[in-house]
């Protein structure tokens, strides 16, 4: 049961652009999933640029705020109690953001679960992780796919003393592995249940 609940809670990592390619599908006229590839979407990790920032001043509390990480541009709607959670978000900063797809008026938008300030360096990090057109990797051998698997997982388990390990962490101690390698196998273990993000951007092994 607890490997089902981790695969319907996962956050994809992407870049807004690839959001925005996406099909968004719809029961009726309510958001259900964004269709991307063969992956059906309904929350979202991702890291850019706040550049900008509304807040309301009448008795329906929001913010709506447009976030930028260089592939594309799109809203983040903030609804009542929440606004109070994300006052400190302003413009300029680099966040993380974790949150629901969904759609207003045929504009995809995304309501935000948590968003935290990030250094501007993990924007790159991200870029690498995800930007599989332009930055391939380098073919591996079926005999090395084992053996990269077992770094990666290696890495997370040795890390359960201290809660975890941050995604990020990884990337940087693993530098002989791509970027893109490591996110697509940590995606990998996720959806089978292997391993589950006890907070966004940190890993735990599950077994």
């Amino acid at each position: 049961m607890a490997d089902e609940q981790f695969k319907r809670n996962i956050a994809f990592k992407l870049r807004i652009g690839d959001i925005l390619m996406g099909k968004p599908v719809l029961d009726e006229e309510r958001f259900s999933f964004l269709e991307l590839g063969d992956k059906k979407i309904v929350r979202v990790n991702i890291i850019g640029n706040i550049i900008e920032k509304f807040d309301s001043e009448g008795e329906k509390r929001f913010s709506v705020l447009t976030l930028d990480d260089g592939s594309g541009q799109i809203k983040l709607r903030v609804f009542a109690d929440d606004v109070e959670k994300f006052k400190n978000i302003t413009q300029g900063q680099t966040v993380l953001v974790i949150g629901l797809l969904r759609s207003f008026n045929n504009e995809l938008y995304i309501n935000p679960e948590i968003m935290k300030e990030q250094d501007v360096k993990y924007l790159l990090i991200r870029k690498l992780e995800t930007n599989k057109n332009k930055i391939q990797a380098e073919p591996i051998a079926k005999d090395q796919i084992i053996a990269v698997k077992d770094k990666i997982l290696g890495a997370i388990k040795s890390a359960e003393d201290e809660g975890g390990i941050e995604t990020e962490k990884i990337i940087l101690n693993l530098k002989e592995i791509s970027p893109v390698i490591i996110n697509q196998e940590i995606q990998k273990f996720l959806e089978e249940g292997i391993i589950f993000e006890p907070r966004p951007g940190k890993v735990r092994y599950l077994g």
